[in-house]
């Protein structure tokens, strides 16, 4: 078999995305066209402009794609232009209660809009002038239902937030901007409970082709949010339904971009880059498999070529795991056989098992990029033949 390194081709996914609408968000094209980004939140005080620059600028290294500004107050809008202006992906401005903040988002250049129509005060009078002045801008709109924040109206309607009543909300409002001619929308439709959230998704994508912005609001902290916003996006990804996500943790907002990345990536929804393989350990193990694991993964942290690393702890699945990634280790009495393209190339004492692995894959990761400078794009992508 052959292991590509560099960049291969995205291998087959789950089911084809659901067609829909495209969208520009400041050059980040959301839609079933493009790939399904990922977004966060920044947590700084939106008027604190350098603040919110420098978090901006870190969650764009962890790989964000979208960002999005919370608006509450005056001073926050007229922050707008000069964080729009010098970030380096693009600003979605979250707006709620004030209609004002809207078109002061839309002046400032913000790559996008997001409204929740159910706590901004007179927000269905307001949609018409708002239609106007985001389509001279180019500005797309998301609407954005909250189950914590729903429509009085809807609420009685339907008692509690409900798949059918997120969903009722959402159209209802879409269906306003659509009267005025504005179709340059995305949706989110979010609930705590992942059940209640993936039935909303499935019935919205049922009657509409607007983008689709997956999320699991208040998902709660790292360890159970991430639960919470795997399966709830594993569910829906896997059906082709979402162009947008966002993992809402109570953490650092960088944690939610490195959750949403590897959601996407385990699901061939994003080119794969470092992959550990190891075992949960057991009886068998010989080895500390949890420290070699641990140790691997910290040495090899910001790796971009794509890489399969086996890290195995015993003589039953080891050497076959070690045998198919590009780069592994069979572990047992004391002692590591490092594998490198299907084959044993030495072996060394546990002490020893780290350092080894991480020196093979800088040396692989070179060999890879230099094949790729070497082939050009047309030259396809380089592999490594395996045993």
């Amino acid at each position: 078999m052959t292991v590509d390194l560099g960049l291969p081709e995205a291998p087959a996914v789950l089911a084809p995305r659901r067609k829909t609408r495209q969208l520009d968000v400041g050059g980040v094209g959301v839609g079933s066209d493009h790939p399904v980004s990922v977004q966060s939140m920044t947590t700084t005080l939106t008027a604190d402009i350098n603040a919110t620059l420098q978090q901006i600028a870190e969650l764009t290294a962890a790989g964000c794609d979208i960002v999005r500004v919370a608006v509450p107050s005056a001073d926050d809008a007229e922050a707008l232009p000069a964080i729009a202006r010098k970030s380096g992906i693009p600003v979605v401005a979250d707006i709620h209660f004030q209609p004002k903040y809207v078109f002061a988002a839309i002046d400032a250049g913000c790559a996008a809009v997001r409204v929740n129509p159910g706590n901004i005060k007179k927000f269905d009078d307001k949609v018409g002038e708002i239609a106007k002045a985001a389509k001279d801008a180019g500005t797309p709109i998301r609407i954005g239902v909250n189950a914590g924040s729903l429509e009085p109206s809807i609420m009685a309607k339907h008692g509690k937030a409900t798949p059918e009543a997120l969903v009722e909300s959402a159209l209802w409002e879409a269906s306003l901007f659509a009267e005025h001619d504005f179709h340059d929308i995305k949706i989110s439709v979010k609930h705590h409970d992942p059940v209640t959230m993936v039935r909303a998704y499935e019935l919205l994508a049922e009657q509409c082709d607007y983008p689709l912005h997956l999320g699991v609001t208040e998902a709660g902290p790292t360890f159970q949010g991430t639960i919470k916003s795997a399966t709830a996006f594993g569910a829906l990804l896997s059906k082709g339904i979402g162009d947008t996500i966002r993992v809402s943790l109570s953490a650092p907002p960088i944690e939610e971009v490195r959750v949403g990345l590897s959601i996407l990536e385990s699901l061939n929804l994003r080119p794969r880059k470092l992959e550990i393989v190891s075992c949960p350990s057991c009886g068998r193990a010989q080895v500390d498999v949890y420290k070699l694991a641990d140790e691997v993964t910290a040495g090899l942290e910001g790796m971009e070529v794509p890489l399969r690393v086996a890290v195995m702890g015993c003589v039953v699945n080891g050497p076959g795991e070690a045998r198919d990634a590009d780069l592994g280790v069979a572990s047992g009495n004391g002692k590591g056989q490092i594998f490198v393209k299907g084959e044993v190339i030495k072996t060394v004492p546990e002490a020893q098992i780290v350092e080894t692995l991480i020196e093979e894959a800088m040396r692989l990761a070179e060999e890879a990029g230099e094949d790729e400078l070497a082939g050009g794009q047309a030259g396809g992508t380089p592999t490594v033949t395996v045993g």
